[in-house]
């Protein structure tokens, strides 16, 4: 039976800093120079990255940001939620899955440099996603959220900030 443990083994996933499980599965052979780049980035970058990324229910992915977009791609068990702070304060609710009858996507961009964290809809098992990132993803490019500083800068958020940081 398809199960979480089953996709942790098959796949050899590894723990995440921010939660969850991971695999790289792509890095592009290729990089952008960092003359090339927007400002934010202190170097150069590969051209691209591709990860799978599992999270079990009562587990979660930290609120983090990175410079690039990463698009999520959703390949199968239960609907993930990913919440995203916007600069104006705002957050959207973004639900990965397959029940597109009923909104969920099987696919969705968070744009670089935004705050944003994910977990297991209410009621899933687990969740198994996919994470690409163009520019490729560097853990230079890579920001846990300090709670205090978020939950400032967001305050209407506070309590769902309390839950999904580490």
């Amino acid at each position: 039976m398809l199960n979480a443990e089953y996709l942790i083994l098959q796949f050899d996933l590894q723990p995440h800093p921010e939660g969850g499980w991971y695999k790289e599965t792509y890095k592009s052979n290729e990089s952008i120079s960092a003359n090339a780049l927007p400002e934010r980035f202190a170097g150069s970058r590969v051209f691209s990255t591709a990860i799978y990324f599992l999270l079990e229910q009562n587990n979660f992915s930290a609120f983090h940001r990175i410079k690039s977009d990463e698009c999520w791609h959703f390949y199968c068990g239960d609907p993930l939620q990913i919440y995203i702070l916007t600069p104006d304060g705002d957050m959207e609710i973004i639900t990965l899955g397959n029940d597109i009858l009923n909104g969920q996507l099987f696919q969705y961009t968070v744009p670089a440099n935004c705050w944003f964290a994910s977990r297991p809809a209410a009621g899933s098992s687990y969740s198994f996603v996919g994470c690409t990132v163009a520019p490729g993803f560097d853990f230079d490019d890579f920001d846990m959220a300090d709670k205090a500083v978020l939950i400032a800068h967001h305050p209407a958020h506070k309590n769902l900030i309390n839950e999904l940081c580490r």
